[in-house]
């Protein structure tokens, strides 16, 4: 994640097991391709699963949204409101779920002190929020048409440098969870959760002023916190997932998604939140269900522990894949783009997914590690 000595911070601590060389581990043998499968050996599999699930969950929206949607398809079949109207099915689920994980992960690196968790959490996910906002910000200037958050002047980059978070606003809020959750620690937990409980219910009921992704940074502070707080009942829970739970959770998630889609309540008061809720228990208990079969989870699991690369640099390469195929896809005939719009999103986002660990392998071959941890002496893990 970011700088520590290895030996005193146990891998199943880890959001990711990114491992970038330094002088010090040339020193103590070169690093091993199963590093990051030996990392992750003491974590959880349907965790990290889960946060496998996430980021393909992620980059498909982005890719949706973004590319998919701008595309001028005339095949006659409605497919692209299909693709649409499904992904807004995970929005609920996606990003309180990555921040639950998140914050199981972080229950134990949270109670080190301050000096430790200042560098390691809120400096390194500050730093790498700030160095990749600025290549995002390089890069999507290149690909102005593609529709997505970004400065175009000094005063815009300043504001996402510091109040209006980017789209990479998951590792500002890592940041400022860290802070919270380290600021707060004395305090009874019900009086931390009830606050930030509070601040996302009326976040998604749109009463706060919430310009580009300050919303999520708003709403999804309790599932973080719930992450922190609940970890053991988290564990328990998945560790006794069974097959008939899994049906009355997806069911559940199912019968939320349409209630609320039907009264037209997504801001109501307490609405989405409760819905985000019930998504998170669901996706716990999948997960948990999916570490069962091996040929699916395990692939998932070490996708999950390399997110960090995924997340920062999947955007930009989005950005000029769309640039390349706009207009290109949009000029198909019919009967072509009818041989391509239903598989689309699913062939560009494994693309994009697949480009950004080729594009990742390469800077660290190049010794641009940095771009993934907060440089330092010893050998670090960039987490994400």
């Amino acid at each position: 994640m970011i700088p520590q000595p290895t030996r005193s911070r146990p891998a199943e601590l880890e959001p990711d097991a990114t491992r970038v060389r330094s002088r010090h581990r040339q020193r103590t043998g070169p690093a091993s391709a199963s590093a990051p499968a030996a990392a992750g050996s003491h974590r959880a599999q349907w965790a990290d699963a889960a946060k496998g699930v996430c980021i393909v969950l992620v980059v498909l929206w982005h890719v949706v949204v973004k590319d998919y949607l701008q595309i001028d398809w005339h095949v006659g079949v409605p497919v692209p409101g299909f693709w649409g109207t499904l992904g807004e099915q995970f929005l609920p689920l996606r990003m309180p779920l990555f921040f639950t994980i998140s914050g199981v992960f972080a229950a134990n690196a949270a109670q080190r002190p301050w000096r430790v968790v200042a560098r390691s959490r809120i400096a390194g996910f500050l730093y790498l929020y700030a160095v990749w906002l600025l290549i995002h910000t390089v890069v999507l200037a290149a690909a102005p048409e593609l529709p997505t958050d970004r400065a175009t002047s000094a005063l815009g980059l300043l504001e996402q440098l510091t109040v209006t978070p980017s789209n990479l606003w998951y590792l500002y809020a890592l940041a400022l969870y860290f802070t919270i959750s380290k600021v707060t620690r004395r305090v009874p937990r019900a009086l931390v959760l009830a606050p930030a409980a509070a601040l996302s219910v009326v976040a998604a009921a749109g009463v706060l002023d919430t310009p580009g992704n300050r919303a999520g940074l708003y709403q999804n502070l309790v599932f973080f916190l719930a992450g922190l707080y609940l970890r053991p009942q988290i564990h328990r829970w998945a560790a006794t997932a069974s097959r008939r739970r899994l049906l009355l959770t997806s069911g559940g998630y199912v019968l939320a998604l349409a209630a609320m889609a039907v009264t037209g309540a997504q801001q109501w008061f307490g609405v989405w939140p409760a819905v985000s809720v019930v998504a998170v228990i669901f996706g716990i208990t999948a997960a948990a269900r999916l570490s069962r079969w091996s040929a699916l989870s395990e692939p998932l699991a070490r996708l999950g522990r390399i997110t960090l690369p995924i997340y920062v640099i999947h955007m930009p390469v989005l950005a000029l894949l769309h640039r390349l195929l706009l207009v290109p896809v949009s000029g198909l005939g019919g009967s072509a783009q009818g041989l391509i719009v239903l598989g689309y999103p699913i062939l560009l986002s494994g693309l994009v997914i697949g480009l950004s660990l080729a594009v990742h392998r390469g800077l660290l071959a190049i010794r641009a590690g940095w771009l993934f941890a907060l440089p330092g002496r010893r050998t670090v893990e960039a987490a994400g």
